[in-house]
C-alpha cells in the first residue's frame, strides 16, 4: 500500500467512496448515517467534498495503483467540536473503499495521521464519527486507541468526539 497526498483532483474519487458507503449502508439498513442517495448525485455535497478536499489535508491510499482509502486532516476542529487551548490535528474524513473493506486501509491511514501529527509536535488527536446505529464506529475508533470525551447532535444526526493523546 502507498499513501500519496491527494488534492482536488481526487473529488471523484472521494465521491466513489461516498457513494459505495452509502450503497452498502443503505444494504444493510442503516439510512441515517449518511442517507440514502448517492453523494455524487446531491451538489450540496459534491460542493461540501470539494472544499474538505481544498481546504485540509488530504491523503490517498492506493493498492496496487488503485484508490483504497482516504484520509483529511487539518490543524482547524469542526465547527461543532468544543475549542482545545493546544494545537490539535483534527481527522475530519476517514473513509475506505468497500472494495478494500477489512485490509487495514483505515488503521494504516489513522497511523499515518498520527505520524503527521508527531512530525508537527503535536499532542492531540480529535475525530468524530456517526454515534448512531448499531455503534460499530465509535467501537472502532475506541479500538484504535481513541478515548470517547463527548457526544453531540447535528440536528438529528448524533455524533461522538474522541480524542488521543501523543
Amino acid at each position: 500500500m502507498e499513501i500519496r497526498p491527494g488534492d482536488t483532483r481526487d473529488v471523484s474519487v472521494l465521491l466513489d467512496f461516498f457513494d459505495e458507503a452509502v450503497e452498502w449502508m443503505v444494504s444493510r439498513g442503516n439510512t441515517e448515517q449518511w442517507g440514502t442517495e448517492p453523494w455524487s448525485a446531491q451538489p450540496r455535497r459534491v460542493e461540501r467534498i470539494g472544499r474538505m478536499a481544498a481546504d485540509g489535508e488530504l491523503w490517498i491510499a492506493e493498492v496496487d495503483g488503485e484508490p483504497a482509502g482516504a484520509l483529511i486532516v487539518s490543524d482547524r476542529k469542526m465547527d461543532y467540536a468544543p475549542p482545545v487551548d493546544e494545537p490539535e490535528l483534527y481527522v475530519v474524513l476517514l473513509l475506505v473503499s468497500r472494495r478494500h473493506a477489512g485490509e487495514k486501509i483505515g488503521t494504516t491511514l489513522l497511523d499515518h495521521a498520527r505520524d503527521r501529527a508527531g512530525s508537527r509536535g503535536v499532542g492531540l488527536m480529535r475525530v468524530d464519527c456517526y454515534a448512531g446505529g448499531t455503534g460499530d464506529l465509535v467501537r472502532y475508533y475506541t479500538r484504535a486507541g481513541y478515548t470517547p470525551t463527548e457526544t453531540f447532535s447535528v440536528g438529528d444526526w448524533p455524533g461522538q468526539l474522541f480524542e488521543l493523546r501523543l
